[in-house]
């Protein structure tokens, strides 16, 4: 099987609302990029099966990503930091307004992730996104733990990577091993 197989026989279709997805905002030239849990496994070396796809538009896109996505079939529902998008699969897409990304688009990179050809954040802003999400103390636990196993993948994928950890992570996450 696929990677692309798979990760649409584990979201019940979502290959296809993540590439109508990419193609809306790449039709139009958003700038644009996935991050948290699709750009961890861009980075790290064994990807995970996520059925939300964050991504983040320049601050400027946002009420236009909003029309293109709802022209394209999407259902949308606003929230706090977020505008959540529902297509026909069981995959979520959750555009984050929070301005700490709003740079992130200026500096992602092209990847391949589970077959789907998008844009992610980049290594050290995906990084830096699981950290703040991590540190938010009123993020659920098994959320915040996940946050955690993330920056673990990355650390091990990328050692230089755990300079960047704050003390509080360090004393959680395992130093790389040298080689």
């Amino acid at each position: 099987m696929m990677a692309k197989q798979f990760y649409d026989w584990q979201t019940s279709g979502g290959t296809d609302d993540v590439m109508r997805l990419v193609d809306c905002l790449e039709r139009a030239d958003v700038a644009w990029c996935a991050i948290w849990g699709l750009a961890v496994n861009h980075w790290a070396e064994q990807p995970m099966v996520t059925q939300d796809v964050d991504f983040v538009v320049a601050a400027e896109a946002v009420e236009r990503t909003v029309s293109l996505l709802e022209d394209a079939g999407f259902h949308s529902e606003r929230f706090e930091w977020s505008i959540n998008f529902k297509g026909c699969s069981t995959v979520s897409l959750q555009l984050s307004t929070e301005e700490f990304y709003w740079d992130f688009p200026s500096r992602a990179v092209a990847a391949d992730v589970h077959g789907i050809l998008l844009r992610v954040a980049s290594l050290e802003d995906t990084l830096k996104g699981k950290m703040k999400a991590w540190s938010e103390p009123e993020r659920r636990q098994s959320k915040r733990l996940k946050d955690l196993a993330d920056i673990a993948r990355l650390v091990e994928s990328h050692p230089h990577l755990w300079n960047m950890l704050t003390d509080d992570l360090r004393r959680q996450v395992q130093p790389p091993e040298k080689t």
